[in-house]
């Protein structure tokens, strides 16, 4: 299967969102509202970006994955960090390199950016990921808990 790495444009926005929405169902989880649709693109492309993302596109231009990166920044390192917030392959398409090309691309990106490490968050029921992550030398942050707090959308 050949495949190419692209920057999430206009053009392929739907199909983004047709990869999130299957991200949803695989985890379980509720899809975007429309209202989210409309911040996802927004963010994406207005002049106040709040993301990047990025599409593994077979040869017939399909998106068959995707992946969420920024820089957050390590004050202990004194550098940034990429964050990996999604990385997702279609089913249909797992085990033939997307995932390895999106998570290269975005590994290979914070090298040439000087960023201090590259951090992402893998759900502890997830084998399929936790083993693409362990093969690929990731170390398991066991003394680090994840702790989130969820703005409220009223008012």
């Amino acid at each position: 299967m050949s495949l190419r790495i692209e920057p999430l444009t206009e053009q392929y926005f739907e199909l983004f969102i047709n990869l999130i929405y299957d991200l949803a169902s695989y985890e379980k989880l509720d899809p975007p509202t429309p209202e989210a649709v409309e911040r996802l693109h927004r963010d994406a492309f207005s002049e106040t970006k709040r993301y990047n993302a990025i599409l593994a596109l077979d040869e017939n231009n399909l998106a068959v994955g995707y992946a969420i990166y920024f820089e957050t920044y390590s004050s202990f390192l004194a550098k940034p960090t990429i964050y990996l917030e999604d990385l997702y392959v279609a089913e249909s398409h797992r085990l033939k390199g997307a995932g390895s090309a999106l998570f290269d691309f975005v590994y290979n990106l914070g090298n040439q950016r000087g960023c201090g490490r590259m951090e992402w968050q893998v759900l502890d029921w997830n084998h399929l990921a936790r083993d693409f992550y362990q093969a690929r030398n990731a170390e398991h942050l066991k003394d680090w808990l994840t702790y989130r707090i969820t703005y409220s959308t009223e008012g």
